[in-house]
C-alpha cells in the first residue's frame, strides 16, 4: 500500500520498495525525479567546475605558488570522505547528510551535533558564494552596487528552487555546459600562451617547489582549496528526491569528486605558470582578488579577463548558490522533522514539493548576512574560513559514524571501506582542521559550544534528541 501522502511514478516505485524512507519512520513528501545524471550534474555545479577562478589568489598566496599541489592533496582527502559518505548514503538513503548518517550510525544526540556543526557550512555557504559573484560582477558594472547584486542573485535563486527541484535540475545543466565551454575557452588560450612563451617558472613548480614546501603551509593552503570541492556531499541531500538506488548516489558523489579535481588541478596548473605577478601574489598583494582574471588578461587580452569574470559571477551567483540553498533547504527540513529545529521548517509546498519554508528561511539568512559583509574586503576570507571549519569538523563525525556502524554494530569485516579508508580521512581532516586559521576555530568551536548548551537543554526538558525508529521491511 502506497503512502497517502505520495503517489509515487512508475519509475520511482522500485526505488521507494527498496529504499523508501517509511521504513525508517518517515513518509515519502518530497518529489523523486531526480536521474543519476542530475544527482552527478548537480555535484558537479555545487562544486562549480571553474571554482578555482574565485579564490585562485588566496590559494596561490597559502600555497606558495603550488596551487595544483593543493587541489591534488585536497581531492585525496576528499576522496576519502567520499567513500565514506557512499557507504553512509547506502545504509540510510535520506536527506540529512551528515547529521542523518552520525545520528543514526553513532547516536541521535551526536546526529544532532554533527548536523549543527554541518549547518554553519550550510548556512554560510550561500552567502559565500553570492559575495564572490557580487564582487565579480561588481568588477564588471561598476555603476550597480555590491548590495544590489546580492540582492538580485538571491531573489534569482529562491524563485527556482520555490518552483521545485525538477526546475532546479533543468537549471543545473544549462549552467554546466556554459561553464564548461569558458573554462575550455581559457585552457585552449592559456596553453597557446604557455607556447609562445608566456610561462613563468618550470612546468612543475604549481606541483613542487623545493623553496616554499613546507607540510604546514601546504596542508593550509588545502583548507582553502577543499571550499571548491564542497558540494559533492550535497548530493546526499537529494537522497529523498532520487529515483535511482541508494548506491548510485554514492557513485554520483565519487563521480562528481573525481572531475571536478581533474578540471581543478589542469586549470590550476595552467593559471600558477601563467601568473604575471608571482611575487605579489606570494606577499598578498592588492590583486589577490582578481588574480584569475588578471592571468586571463595576459593570457589572451581584456575579453578573456572579462569573459572569466562574469563566468565566475555567473557561476557562484547563479549555478552553485542555487544548489547551495536547495541543500541547505535539505538540512533544515530533516532537523526540524525530527523536532530538532522548528516544526515550521519541515513544511512541504503541496505542489511544488520543496521544504519552502527552508528555503525561504535560508534565502533571508543569506540577504542579511550578504548586506552586512558587500564591501568588506576581509569578508569572502572570514567567512570561507567559517564554512570550511563547519565542513571538516562534520565530517570528522562522518568517518566515525562509518566505523561504528559497520564495525562496531554490523560486525563488518570490509576492512578498508569501513575501517581503514574513514581512518584515513579522519586523519587528514583532522590535521586541516588543527591547521585552520585561529579565528575560524575561535569562531567554529563557539557554534559547536551553543549547540551543545542547545542539546543539554533538549535534555534537561525531557527532549532527548531521538529519531524513529527503523521498522521491518516486508520480503
Amino acid at each position: 500500500m502506497s503512502s497517502p501522502s505520495t503517489t509515487p511514478s512508475p519509475s520511482a516505485a522500485p526505488q521507494s520498495a527498496a529504499t523508501g524512507v517509511e521504513r525508517f519512520g518517515y513518509q515519502q513528501e518530497l518529489q523523486r525525479s531526480l536521474s543519476f545524471t542530475d544527482l552527478l550534474i548537480y555535484g558537479l555545479i555545487f562544486m562549480v567546475p571553474i571554482a578555482p577562478f574565485g579564490i585562485f589568489g588566496d590559494v596561490f598566496q597559502n600555497s606558495g605558488g603550488m596551487v595544483a599541489l593543493a587541489y591534488i592533496i585536497g581531492m585525496v582527502a576528499m576522496a576519502f570522505t567520499a567513500l565514506s559518505y557512499s557507504q553512509m548514503s547506502k545504509a540510510f538513503p535520506m536527506a540529512g547528510s551528515v547529521y542523518t548518517y552520525a545520528g543514526r550510525g553513532i547516536a541521535a544526540p551526536v546526529g544532532f551535533l554533527a548536523g549543527w556543526v554541518i549547518l554553519l557550512d550550510y548556512i554560510l555557504v550561500p552567502t559565500l558564494l553570492y559575495l564572490v559573484a557580487s564582487e565579480a560582477m561588481g568588477s564588471i558594472v561598476t555603476v550597480i552596487p555590491i548590495w544590489a547584486w546580492v540582492i538580485i542573485f538571491i531573489a534569482f535563486n529562491t524563485a527556482v528552487n520555490y518552483f521545485g527541484i525538477q526546475m532546479t535540475a533543468r537549471m543545473n545543466k544549462i549552467m554546466l555546459v556554459a561553464e564548461l565551454i569558458v573554462l575550455a575557452i581559457f585552457l585552449v588560450v592559456g596553453i597557446i600562451a604557455l607556447a609562445q612563451g608566456k610561462g613563468h617558472g618550470n612546468a612543475f613548480s604549481p606541483i613542487f617547489d623545493s623553496s616554499q614546501f613546507s607540510g604546514p603551509l601546504v596542508f593550509g593552503a588545502v583548507s582553502v582549496a577543499v571550499l571548491s570541492f564542497l558540494g559533492f556531499d550535497g548530493i546526499s541531500m537529494l537522497a529523498e528526491e532520487s529515483r535511482e538506488d541508494a548506491r548510485k548516489l554514492g557513485r554520483a558523489m565519487v563521480g562528481a569528486l573525481l572531475l571536478a579535481g581533474l578540471l581543478f588541478i589542469t586549470q590550476t596548473w595552467v593559471a600558477a605558470l601563467l601568473a604575471p605577478n608571482r611575487e605579489e601574489l606570494l606577499t598578498g598583494g592588492s590583486s589577490m582578488p582578481k588574480a584569475f582574471y588578471d592571468i586571463a588578461e595576459y593570457a589572451g587580452g581584456p575579453w578573456l579577463g572579462v569573459l572569466t569574470a562574469l563566468a565566475t559571477a555567473i557561476a557562484w551567483g547563479f549555478a552553485n548558490s542555487l544548489v547551495a540553498q536547495a541543500a541547505t533547504s535539505r538540512l533544515l527540513f530533516a532537523m526540524a522533522r525530527d523536532r530538532l529545529l522548528p516544526r515550521f521548517l519541515g513544511r512541504i509546498h503541496p505542489k511544488h514539493k520543496v521544504p519552502v519554508n527552508a528555503t525561504f528561511l535560508a534565502a533571508v539568512v543569506s540577504l542579511i548576512l550578504g548586506l552586512i559583509f558587500a564591501g568588506d574586503e576581509e569578508g569572502i576570507g572570514q567567512i570561507a574560513s567559517l564554512v570550511n571549519f563547519g565542513a571538516m569538523t562534520a565530517f570528522l563525525a562522518l568517518h566515525v559514524s562509518v566505523v561504528v556502524h559497520y564495525v562496531v554494530r554490523q560486525r563488518s569485516r570490509d576492512w578498508w571501506r569501513h575501517l581503514i579508508a574513514p581512518a584515513i580521512g579522519f586523519l587528514i581532516l583532522l590535521y586541516v582542521v588543527i591547521n585552520a586559521k585561529v579565528a575560524a576555530q575561535a569562531v567554529g568551536l563557539t557554534w559547536l559550544a551553543i549547540g551543545v548548551l542547545i542539546l543539554i537543554t533538549f535534555i534537561l526538558m525531557g527532549r532527548r534528541p531521538t529519531l524513529p525508529d527503523e521498522t521491518e521491511i516486508s520480503e
